[in-house]
């Protein structure tokens, strides 16, 4: 009897042990802008090994010569092949029908909105989006998408949350504006990132980080879409932006700060914030802190249209429309002098104010406000990796880095609305979309 349970205990060792089969492709790219902001290149090679890029060579080579004999072949040669896209600013569980979200609202659990998150998430995959950061979900909601998606159970984006934005009594993102009197008590008992004063935020940062938060958002400034009056202006102390800043960068995280009003960007930027977002009313003198901070602008162009678009149509409060309609008229203008003075730019849409696998339309806008599609591809790859603190894995294809990578039919260098259109879409080595349609997932043959 020992002696068989030896056996069998070697032999499960054994079965352990045995590597997984290494999963290979080759790939022919007709065009390959494998490092955004330098020269593309012409027909090009990629070898993509468990998951990240092995090799790039020039030429159309077969998979024995590429080093990858028996591998799986992807013809892109009539495709222009650049890495996959990142949104950094989110909201992956908010309802595309604003209409219906208000009515649904309060008759909604968080397990209904989970399904939500789980199209938008797959949605903004297809639409070439690989990696996004989401900038306001339920903590334990975005935690456990992120995780179903790297394990393999969720087709979807490599997801950065944030958590909960940390905000004010009253301020936006206290989500008992303007309820009834016993639904604002159920709203604060469990709203941990309210807070007031400094050492409550930094227990609202800490509470955030405890439960998953890879990024810290705060709310410097009054918001478009909270339901309450009192305009875009700064609604924090400068020690409470300070004590939210020094606690994330003291656990590693990077801290994000939604901002409108001159007053409220210029306190985030000298708090040393990482990123702004929106930054509707920036000024020179913003401009030049930026720089000072080495911060970045994350201008989220697409958002304010799309706010004042369902304002006016009814699906938003009439305290949202008020504020639409100014914050709508000055944001491209503002970030066309930014452009043009030099900020650093990173790429992102708000998308959930504006709908879920629309990310791309933020291109066009970008350069109609002076950036080059080069720049505007270079600030939703590169420099989002960057910001991000992760441009050693993404924002590029290069041997060592995700094989995240998406195919338009033609090159976005000459026309950037090709972006809206992808027609091919790999996450970490597996094919989400090809020839314009979604593929099975999880593939055929993997578990």
């Amino acid at each position: 009897m020992r002696r068989l349970a030896a056996t069998l205990s070697a032999l499960l060792l054994g079965f352990a042990a045995a590597p997984a089969a290494a999963q290979v492709s080759v790939i022919h790219a007709g065009g390959l802008l494998d490092r955004p902001g330098q020269a593309p290149r012409g027909p090009s090679t990629l070898v993509v090994r468990n998951g990240k890029i092995e090799a790039v060579r020039d030429g159309h080579l077969s998979a024995e010569a590429a080093g990858a004999a028996g591998a799986d072949l992807i013809d892109l040669s009539d495709q222009f092949v650049l890495p996959g896209l990142i949104d950094m600013h989110v909201h992956i569980f908010s309802d595309d029908d604003k209409m219906r979200a208000r009515l649904e609202g309060p008759n909604r659990d968080i397990e209904d909105n989970f399904v939500i998150g789980v199209d938008n998430a797959r949605r903004t995959l297809e639409a070439g989006f690989t990696t996004v950061r989401d900038l306001g979900s339920d903590i334990r909601s975005v935690t456990a998408l992120r995780d179903g998606i790297n394990n393999g159970l969720i087709a979807g984006p490599t997801i950065v949350p944030a958590g909960r934005a940390i905000a004010i009594t009253a301020g936006h993102g206290d989500g008992s504006n303007n309820l009834n009197r016993d639904m604002t008590a159920a709203a604060r008992a469990h709203q941990e990132n309210v807070c007031n004063g400094p050492e409550d935020c930094r227990r609202a940062v800490r509470s955030q980080i405890a439960q998953g938060a890879e990024v810290i958002k705060f709310t410097a400034t009054g918001g478009v879409n909270s339901n309450i009056a009192g305009g875009l202006g700064r609604q924090m102390f400068d020690d409470e932006m300070k004590a939210i800043v020094e606690t994330a960068h003291m656990f590693g995280r990077k801290v994000a700060a939604h901002a409108h009003g001159t007053d409220g960007i210029d306190a985030a930027l000298r708090a040393g914030v990482d990123s702004i977002e929106h930054g509707t009313f920036g000024t020179k003198e913003t401009d030049a802190l930026f720089k000072r901070a080495g911060a970045w602008f994350v201008p989220t162009m697409l958002a304010p249209q799309a706010a004042l678009a369902q304002a006016r149509a009814g699906a938003r409060s009439r305290a949202t429309l008020e504020k639409a309609e100014v914050a709508a008229k000055a944001a491209m203008e503002n970030h066309r002098r930014a452009i043009a003075a030099g900020v650093k730019i990173a790429f992102g849409t708000d998308s959930g104010v504006s709908s879920h696998g629309d990310n791309a339309k933020e291109f066009a806008l970008m350069t109609s406000v002076g950036m080059t599609p080069a720049q505007a591809i270079k600030s939703a790859t590169l420099d989002a990796a960057e910001l991000l603190g992760r441009a050693d894995t993404l924002g590029s294809l290069e041997p060592g880095k995700d094989a995240d990578l998406i195919a338009v039919a033609r090159s976005p260098l000459a026309d950037v609305t090709e972006l809206e259109r992808p027609t091919f879409v790999m996450r970490r080595g597996v094919v989400h979309k090809q020839a314009g349609q979604r593929q099975p997932f999880p593939p055929a043959g993997r578990p």
